[in-house]
């Protein structure tokens, strides 16, 4: 009976251990795909940037560009896997047209981890009387799911290398989608897919000679493709677009 019961508990002892092994493992692959990001590109938002840019980073982490006399917000949920300072070029460069931006930080670079991150952003800043919603790439289509609950506090929705899973084609909303004709990360076929889900009126840029990732600056990415324009004129280019957008009657 003794041998039995000692052959019992090794097979439970191995049990536990090859199931403590598996989550040592799973831990192990999470901890290394989270922790393998792109980088802001300091360098290059230095050279960008004019001199006397100013902006705040708030306890959250979010990045707040706050231009006198503004009374449009643009909230912005930056791309997977993308240090969200990478987007500081944009953002003032959206700022110097008179629009208080918000970069939100989102949990391990994913805005899927926190849609949410907008809630709350709006009361801090009573004085904007117009909001407006928007993303890079994955950020892009989470901003989309959380305008979807929240359609009456916006005006508008800015996709940039993005799409809207979320159904807004009942809405009143403005949307703007632009992305880069050099484009290679973003599915073109989920992007024609998902386009029923914007408003009829929604307004398409593609910007010829545009990546995906110069909407922000965080260097090359896996399996873009090769762009002909430069980071610096890809985001000028965006802020004048967006501008145009968000102030058209």
């Amino acid at each position: 009976m003794r041998f039995f019961a000692d052959k019992r508990k090794r097979k439970i002892w191995i049990t536990v251990a090859a199931i403590t092994l598996v989550i040592a493992v799973l831990i192990g692959a999470c901890a290394i795909y989270l922790g393998d990001y792109y980088k802001a590109d300091g360098e290059a938002i230095a050279a960008f940037l004019p001199q006397g840019s100013t902006w705040k980073e708030e306890p959250s982490g979010n990045i707040v560009f706050e231009p006198d006399g503004a009374r449009t917000g643009l909230i912005f949920y930056p791309g997977g896997k993308v240090e969200h300072s990478a987007y500081i070029p944009l953002m003032q460069a959206c700022a110097e047209k008179g629009i208080l931006c918000i970069i939100a930080e989102m949990p391990f670079n994913l805005a899927v981890f926190d849609i949410n991150a907008a809630d709350g952003i709006q009361k801090e800043y009573p004085q904007i009387e117009n909001w407006y919603i928007g993303g890079h790439s994955l950020g892009g289509s989470m901003a989309a799911s959380y305008l979807e609950k929240h359609t009456d506090a916006f005006e508008g929705l800015i996709l940039l290398g993005s799409y809207s899973t979320a159904n807004l084609s009942d809405t009143e909303l403005k949307v703007l989608s632009i992305y880069g004709s050099e484009d290679q990360v973003l599915n073109r076929e989920k992007y024609s897919d998902n386009i029923g889900n914007l408003p009829k009126d929604y307004k398409e840029i593609v910007i010829e000679g545009g990546c995906h990732a110069y909407f922000g600056m965080y260097g090359a990415q896996d399996g873009d493709g090769t762009p002909s324009i430069s980071d610096s004129e890809q985001i000028l280019r965006t802020a004048e677009y967006i501008a145009q957008m968000i102030f058209s009657e």
